[in-house]
């Protein structure tokens, strides 16, 4: 195939990344239907993708190998979340499409992470500050875009079906970041800054 006369690229490449079908503020979902963007449907499945790239972001910057293999575990369980959540029950007008279940030992198995963790950590005294280390501060920020998430998907679950594993499965993952956060700042020997009521 010869390159395109007028852009130089060859002519048969026609899949492009902005296709303009949401330009009146609206978006499609898994299994046909469309909804505004701001619908608490997208406001969920949203704020699940921020989560994952948030992850994505604390792993250029955690240095510890192990804090760095659950937080890749993790990725993929989120989009599965999200694929869930961008999917409607199907009614008139939409199909079911396959979509990836999470296995049932997903939550007992953050849960062991987060046991494995506590117990190389000093117990908490006083609430900290979040921060740390470049990896630390990182993971403290994934948590609360987690605790964000979370909110967005019980708001969802006010109005529309939602599969209670997914809500469970957000709040032990905030508390597992909280872990790694911990563990990665005293791994890598940084203190952490206790707040104490009016000591600023």
């Amino acid at each position: 195939m010869k390159p395109s006369r007028r852009t130089g690229v060859d002519a048969h490449v026609t899949t492009r990344i902005y296709t303009r079908t949401g330009d009146a503020g609206d978006t499609g979902l898994f299994g046909g239907g469309r909804v505004p963007k701001d619908h608490p449907r997208v406001e969920a499945y949203g704020t699940v993708d921020e989560l994952n790239a948030a992850l994505g972001a604390a792993l250029e910057a955690t240095r510890d190998d192990w804090v760095r293999e659950c937080v890749e575990g993790v990725q993929p369980d989120l989009f599965v979340i999200g694929a869930v959540l961008a999917t409607p029950p199907a009614g008139s007008g939409r199909r079911s499409p396959e979509i990836p279940s999470l296995p049932d030992d997903r939550v007992t198995g953050l849960e062991a992470m987060i046991d494995r963790a506590e117990a190389e950590l000093p117990g908490l005294r006083a609430f900290i500050m979040p921060g740390g280390c470049a990896g630390g501060a990182a993971l403290h920020l994934a948590r609360t875009v987690c605790r964000r998430a979370e909110r967005r998907v019980v708001a969802l679950a006010h109005e529309h079906p939602v599969p209670e594993a997914m809500i469970v499965y957000l709040n032990r993952l905030s508390d597992l970041l909280f872990s790694l956060a911990r563990l990665e700042n005293h791994r890598a020997e940084r203190a952490e800054r206790e707040w104490r009521h009016g000591t600023g």
